[in-house]
């Protein structure tokens, strides 16, 4: 679990609710059920119309990332390299076979299949990168789908206080009804206004983060099999795959 992201979200929220308290307002001023649906709806829509299905649903699938993150050690995986590394010097890389079953990781099984197939070095960095550079585009695509909807809802919300004030001109000889109209006008503008900077944008941001760490983490793996498929040294294969560890972005 994700405390930051979970911190944040109630930090942010919090903020703006106790501010409204210290000012004198009350938090049933802030619910208003046609500002939800105008800035919501509207934004949900356009980020329909934006994006193709195969980005979109993505998008829902990988955003579990924000509380639960996806766990890698990056220590760990070198360390498991440099094991198969000495296997296949001890075994040759038929020797590997056996780690086939071991990895739940597609991607791991993939690589280490190619090595066990005895490819050549080259090969086997050509399949597995362009696995990755377009599993990563795909991600990156599914993180801008929450930077699009932080980018339509602050704009959807001065629409809706645009109609909010279209009925207030409307009613202007009613003034029972003017309360209501000013109400979604206002509303609707911090509805978009906070969602877009307490919520899509930070979670497009994070996501995009989590996107790196994982392409950090096929990039390690990547260079470690097909340093085994090189024949280099174990000892030497760590120390190169060891530089991942100063990345900042490593968990």
């Amino acid at each position: 679990m994700d405390i930051l992201s979970i911190t944040g979200i109630m930090v942010g929220i919090g903020a703006l609710l106790l501010g409204n308290l210290l000012d004198g307002g009350q938090i049933s001023s802030l619910i208003n059920g046609p500002a939800f649906v105008i800035v919501l709806g509207g934004t949900f829509g356009a980020t329909l119309l934006q994006f193709p299905p195969l980005i979109f649903f993505r998008s829902i699938r990988i955003s579990v990332w924000i509380l639960k993150p996806e766990k890698r050690n990056l220590k760990v995986q070198i360390d498991k390299i440099v094991n198969w590394s000495a296997l296949a010097r001890k075994e040759g890389l038929l020797g590997l076979e056996n780690e086939l079953d071991k990895e739940n990781d597609p991607f791991i099984q993939k690589g280490l299949q190619l090595l066990v197939d005895g490819n050549e070095p080259d090969v086997i960095r050509d399949i597995l990168e362009v696995e990755l550079t377009t599993k990563e585009n795909i991600d990156l695509q599914a993180a801008r789908v929450y930077e699009a909807m932080g980018g339509y809802a602050p704009t959807i919300g001065i629409l809706g206080a645009v109609m909010g004030l279209i009925h207030v001109m409307e009613n202007l000889a009613n003034p029972e009804l003017l309360g209501a109209g000013i109400a979604t006008a206002f509303v609707a503008t911090i509805y978009g206004v906070s969602s877009a900077n307490l919520i899509f944008l930070p979670v497009a941001n994070k996501l995009k983060s989590h996107v790196i760490d994982a392409t950090q983490s096929k990039e390690l793996m990547i260079e470690g099999i097909s340093s085994i498929a090189e024949g280099e040294n174990p000892r030497n294969i760590e120390l190169k795959l060891g530089g991942y560890l100063h990345n900042p972005h490593k968990d």
